[in-house]
């Protein structure tokens, strides 16, 4: 039977909602829908761009947890209220996963909170060994 644990960000939402930040089932990790908010401090810039960032510190810490990194990313997806705030987000993107080259989609749909304007989903394979 293969490993299945979930890995916890410490979102307030996780808990309010019942979900978990990730889940490992076996080799593969995959990294719920993940916004611009630093748990931390459960805050959120205004820039599009920094939250994208943030997502992606918020991704590769659960992607860390999981014995991973960005280059193990098979699929991104990225959901945005406003397609405009996308192609501002392409640098950031493009630091992350450029050489890894994931299938990747973008959505334009609402998000769960107003000040959300990203919100990125992965799913990464765990390396052999």
């Amino acid at each position: 039977m293969s490993e299945r644990r979930s890995i916890l960000s410490g979102s307030t939402f996780e808990e309010q909602i019942g979900y978990a930040r990730a889940v490992v089932d076996g080799d593969w990790v995959h990294v719920s829908g993940t916004t611009g908010f630093d748990y931390a401090t459960m805050t959120i810039s205004d820039d599009v761009v920094e939250q994208a960032k943030q997502c992606l510190r918020n991704i590769e810490a659960a992607l860390t947890a999981a014995q991973c990194t960005f280059a193990d990313v098979v699929r991104v997806r990225c959901l945005l209220p406003d397609r405009a705030d996308f192609e501002p987000c392409w640098p950031t993107l493009r630091r992350a996963f450029g050489e890894v080259r994931p299938a990747a989609t973008m959505l334009v749909c609402g998000l769960a909170d107003p000040r959300m304007k990203i919100e990125i989903e992965t799913y990464a394979r765990r390396p052999a060994g």
